[in-house]
């Protein structure tokens, strides 16, 4: 009896200890392999939804989709505060006390700017159910109130707040406290997406409330001239304004896409951001309210067909390289003027706007590897990826002291980064881009746009936005400020007179 006493202890001590080496084992793997047993992604939002028969049309498809789907998605309607100069019958009058006062009297008499309210609509579709809701930038930006109305609980209305937003790829996340468990939507696969796949978008056209429009993909991959991450899907299902934010399903009833822009006048031609893109940043929305990118410094551009065979390609593809940033992590990880970028942590290089979106899709510090075309041979190469820089901005009106020159001129710029220097069609990245310029100032008046381009400030070249400063802080002694500027490929001068006060 005590040997199979004995034998049956051993035998509970051996499943135990078996027990705890394969829990040890699955942890080492775990934390290996950078699995979890569930991801922080799949604890907020839903992944994938319970269907598993293949997605393709029946009868009543649609009817049984809008049944499931109308409640998880919601109408967001927002209340901005705009101010606005009356109009001035006479604009050309020019105010007699200017030229004996100064700038102080350049708006004596005018009626001073109102205030008003303007209301806007847009969609929205519910993550989470504690109140988690993912709309387009656009539709909250600037929004001293955001007001959610549901489609189930008798249309009850609830005050919103932004959670974190991202205006490089036009998506926010909001959240309201309806205090109770929320119908969600389940977030799909727009990577297996397919043209000619059937569609179905929902959201709020028009303040109408809320409509079921379907249609097919009609493309993938649009790029509109939105933003430097342009990755859209194309559509056919109706979508006009009011729908911003909204989803769109496929058959299975996942979101895929987050409806986001039209072509004014065209008809059958709607864009939606791929839930992938947004996948990758909803976790740092929702924890840090805003998107921390990886960046690489370098300058690419489109591998044609005659570039293709002068670098020794055997067909079109890839970013070829530029130039690189000195003491940037591309210079660091041995990258030149030259390579062709094929691939980036894995993902495919197909065309030159594939690698920007490849590469701020990773985190900060984090080492790739990087396969090149260099002299018609593969090559891979390892990157640390370094954080890419905020937009600076000199915005006129926030510049402070009575002698700043800005402050006077009207006009803000940034940095020329790679996407800007490609869009605008510029050989290199030196200078810093216009990018607003105020209508009443002295730089709107002088012919200064947005989409300018400045080389030199008082004869002193800028190649970056430092410069840029440099030169402005020197040039605030001087009555005029002359500029270089290239517009459209030519190049001219332009000089502002700028009254500083003693």
């Amino acid at each position: 009896m005590d040997n199979m006493s004995d034998k049956k202890r051993f035998g509970i001590k051996s499943i135990i200890i078996v027990g705890i080496a394969s829990l040890l084992l699955g942890i080492l793997l775990t934390a290996r392999f950078g699995i979890t047993p569930q991801t922080d992604a799949q604890s907020f939002w839903k992944e994938k939804a319970e269907k598993t028969e293949p997605a393709q049309l029946e009868p009543n498809s649609f009817v049984k989709l809008a049944k499931e789907l109308n409640p998880v998605v919601v109408n967001i309607s927002t209340t901005q505060v705009v101010k606005q100069k009356p109009m001035v019958p006479f604009p050309e009058f020019k105010n007699p006390f200017e030229d004996f006062f100064g700038d102080e009297f350049r708006n004596f008499g005018e009626a001073p700017e109102r205030e008003f309210k303007r209301q806007s609509l847009g969609s929205g579709f519910i993550i989470n159910k504690e109140g988690y809701i993912l709309t387009n930038n656009h539709v909250i930006e600037n929004a001293e109130e955001i007001i959610v109305t549901l489609a189930e609980k008798g249309g009850k209305e609830y005050k919103a707040k932004v959670v974190g937003r991202d205006a490089r790829l036009d998506v926010a996340l909001i959240k309201i406290d309806a205090n109770g468990d929320l119908p969600v939507a389940a977030l799909g696969d727009s990577d297996k997406l397919e043209i000619g796949e059937w569609v179905m978008a929902i959201g709020n056209p028009f303040g109408l409330g809320h409509t079921v429009t379907a249609g097919i993909v009609s493309a993938k991959g649009r790029v509109i001239g939105a933003g430097p991450y342009d990755n859209f899907i194309q559509t056919d299902a109706a979508i006009n304004p009011g729908n911003s934010g909204g989803p769109l399903f496929n058959l299975r009833g996942e979101v895929i896409g987050i409806n986001t822009a039209i072509i004014a006048g065209g008809q059958g031609v709607g864009f939606a951001t791929p839930i992938n893109m947004v996948k990758d940043i909803l976790l740092q929305l929702k924890e840090k309210g805003m998107v921390t990118r990886g960046w690489i410094g370098v300058s690419i551009q489109e591998v044609t067909p005659d570039l293709a065979k002068s670098f020794g390609l055997k067909e079109k593809q890839g970013a070829l390289v530029s130039s690189v940033n000195k003491g940037e992590p591309a210079d660091k990880g041995g990258i030149q003027a030259g390579d062709v970028i094929v691939e980036f942590d894995g993902k495919e290089i197909k065309e030159v706007n594939d690698l920007p979106r490849a590469v701020a899709s990773i985190s900060p510090g984090k080492s790739v590897k990087v396969k090149i075309i260099r002299d018609g041979k593969e090559k891979i190469l390892t990157v640390t990826v370094g954080k890419m820089k905020e937009e600076e901005e000199a915005a006129a009106v926030e510049e402070k002291g009575e002698k700043a020159p800005e402050k006077r001129l009207g006009l803000a710029v940034q940095s020329i980064t790679p996407d800007i220097a490609r869009r605008l069609e510029l050989k290199d990245t030196e200078g810093v881009v216009v990018t607003q310029v105020r209508p009443d100032s002295p730089a709107a008046a002088e012919g200064i746009k947005s989409g300018d381009v400045i080389k030199e400030v008082n004869r002193k070249e800028v190649k970056n936005f430092k410069e840029y400063k440099e030169a402005m802080k020197a040039a605030s002694k001087s009555d005029t400020i002359l500029f270089r500027i290239i517009r459209g490929g030519n190049t001219f001068y332009v000089a502002i007179t700028v009254k500083v006060k003693e």
